[in-house]
């Protein structure tokens, strides 16, 4: 089972949005079966194997092992991953563009991790199929500023530090160089995470 995948394809995307559907996910993060799944969630069997022929024909649940039961075949199922995202890929031309937003605004930064979502979710498609690793990186911290003043000023440093080193090491010149992506944000912590107190 992965820790996470990414759904790309609109039809996918429909199938583990069903409420139905997304509940026996959510009963098969351990392996099970259509008479386990219909126990734990109260539903009829019949009802939980037809919806459960849907998630293995996209890929959402994979099957297990075969047991022999009362002169039947059990198939035991498992999901296929832990959690799931939906890449904004699914959305077709609906799909938000960065390049058409405002920069300075939060719908920039929505788009620009709706990118990253898409992009690297390909990346690690394919890396997957060709048995190699992804090379990425990922920093996610929070700070908590004094002052607006203080944000301007960490946000001036950053930008500069960022500069530098992008200046100091990009080379366009380097045969078997590759192109990486990178992106830096910030947004204030919503007031519920980790149940901390917000003053204002």
């Amino acid at each position: 089972m992965e820790d996470l995948a990414v759904i790309d394809e609109a039809l996918v995307a429909r199938s583990i949005l069903d409420p139905i559907r997304a509940e026996i996910l959510a009963a098969l993060a351990t392996p099970g079966s259509a008479t386990t799944v219909a126990t734990q969630i109260d539903l009829p069997r019949q009802k939980v194997n037809y919806h459960l022929r849907a998630l293995e024909e996209h890929g959402l649940v994979r099957l297990v092992e075969e047991r022999p039961r009362r002169g039947l075949t059990e198939r035991i199922v498992v999901a296929s991953a832990r959690s799931y995202v939906l890449s904004p890929e699914v959305l077709g031309t609906n799909a938000t563009d960065p390049s058409r937003m405002d920069r300075l605004s939060s719908r920039y930064l929505i788009a620009v991790a709706a990118r990253l979502v898409r992009e690297v979710g390909q990346l690690a498609r394919g890396a997957e199929a060709a048995g190699k690793p992804l090379a990425t990186l990922s920093i996610d911290t929070e700070i908590r500023f004094a002052s607006a003043s203080h944000r301007a000023e960490f946000t001036e440093r950053l930008a500069g530090a960022v500069t530098s080193l992008a200046a100091e090491y990009h080379d366009e010149r380097t045969p078997n160089g590759r192109w990486h992506r990178l992106v830096v944000a910030a947004h204030p912590t919503p007031h519920e995470s980790k149940g901390r107190t917000h003053d204002g």
